[in-house]
């Protein structure tokens, strides 16, 4: 206990240090591990496991996806999304914020990443809000919690992450977060039919359109959407794995950016050089957390706190409850993929010990994650969004994220109650 506690004492005074993630769990975790084997083994263990994570053949899935999601962002689909959807929408009261959600949710189909989705569409549907009126605490929370669903929704970075850390099938998982994720979508709608009933001048009515002109703009939509089905539709029938799913998804991100002709030698060259930086630093990252991982293993730590959860006179929903907890506790200063890698290796032995379903409890963990995208005081999608319009103060938009921060917890506890929203899909694969 006594090195356990020093560790996460190191892991934390490295962190305050502003160490990046993947460097200090990756040192604490040799360190601790070879405190308790001994350092020739925990050196030579560090080694094998960089090596072998980087010439992983499964590991590939992770920069494929995010090739897919700059390749998506640079062919100007989200523009598309969003007027799409504005034009069905727009004409509601608050509409302009139900498409925000509506589109957020289409792209983060094909990007797999909160932050860009929130990055994206803060440049996109925040204008046209502003320009109708629009309070800026109702469009800068929108676009914020529409921006969380990049994690959720497949293909998805955190679950792909998640399923590399606790063995889970990854196919599995994307399929699990698909219910979910139209819930999320459902719920932030009526967190803002709400709002806008209650306070009409924060989300005044747009100009209205004719059902041709709302057909024709799904037109813009269509490689998406058939993007989406290809990659999904093939990993739910079992065409391809994966890893292959996210090289067919990236060739035919490519074929839509070329296709609409927003890609040119420069532009290619730069979403290759973004997509390599963001693997490079997810893929330390993930280095890191397999080195803690394995340090927090030879400690025994989820066999102990398996033990002693055991050991409660408690219901075992209650377990999952007080976990849910942690994590919107955490997500007030933990960025969720840090959040996920710090906390997943001790939480999943003592879920899978109680019986439940690792799928579902994957779920889970990114909706409380979720949460913490857009929870002050830190709340890295409102950061990213001040990033991108720092004309809106800081507490406009955490006045704004108030309501959405209502409908997530109601959505969790919706998907603790009812596993079968995660788990009738993957059930059929």
């Amino acid at each position: 206990m006594t090195i356990v506690l020093v560790t996460f004492a190191v892991l934390f005074a490295l962190l305050l240090m502003r160490l990046p993630i993947g460097f200090a769990l990756g040192l604490a975790g040799t360190v601790g591990f070879g405190w308790i084997v001994g350092f020739s083994p925990a050196l030579k263990s560090a080694g094998s496991i960089a090596s072998d994570t980087v010439l992983s053949y499964d590991y590939a899935v992770i920069p494929m996806f995010i090739l897919m999601g700059n390749l998506v962002s640079r062919s100007g689909i989200s523009d598309d999304l969003y007027r799409a959807s504005y034009v069905w929408l727009g004409g509601m009261r608050g509409g302009l914020a139900l498409a925000t959600i509506a589109s957020c949710g289409g792209f983060s189909a094909v990007c797999g990443s909160s932050i860009a989705t929130a990055a994206t569409m803060a440049k996109v549907a925040v204008p046209p809000m502003r320009r109708y009126n629009y309070a800026d605490k109702l469009a800068a929370g929108s676009v914020a919690a529409g921006g969380t669903l990049g994690i959720l929704i497949p293909p998805s970075v955190a679950l792909i992450l998640y399923g590399v850390m606790t063995e889970t099938d990854i196919g599995k998982l994307f399929a699990a977060g698909v219910i979910p994720g139209l819930v999320g979508i459902l719920f932030y709608m009526i967190a803002v039919y709400i709002w806008v009933s209650i306070s009409p001048e924060v989300g005044p009515r747009g100009p209205g359109h004719s059902m041709r002109e709302k057909f024709y703009a799904l037109k813009g939509v269509a490689g998406i959407t058939l993007l989406f089905a290809l990659v999904m539709g093939g990993l739910y029938v079992g065409l391809f794995t994966p890893t292959e799913a996210a090289g067919i998804g990236s060739g035919g991100a490519l074929l839509i950016a070329l296709a609409r002709g927003r890609l040119n030698i420069r532009s290619f060259l730069d979403v290759i050089y973004d997509s390599a930086r963001t693997s490079v630093a997810l893929l330390t990252i993930l280095i890191g957390a397999i080195l803690f991982s394995n340090f927090i293993n030879v400690a025994r730590v989820p066999q102990e706190l398996g033990l002693w959860v055991g050991s409660l006179d408690v219901a075992p929903i209650v377990v999952i409850l007080t976990i849910v907890g942690i994590y919107v506790v955490l997500g007030c200063f933990l960025e969720s993929i840090s959040m996920m890698l710090l906390t997943v290796p001790i939480f999943y032995p003592i879920v899978a010990e109680l019986g439940y379903d690792l799928i579902w409890f994957g779920i889970i963990v990114i909706v409380a994650s979720e949460i913490g995208l857009i929870t002050p005081p830190m709340g890295m999608n409102i950061f990213v969004i001040r990033g991108a319009l720092p004309e809106i103060p800081m507490m406009t938009m955490y006045r704004g994220v108030v309501p959405f921060i209502v409908a997530d917890i109601f959505r969790a506890g919706v998907i603790i109650f009812i596993p079968a929203l995660s788990l009738w899909l993957p059930s059929f694969m």
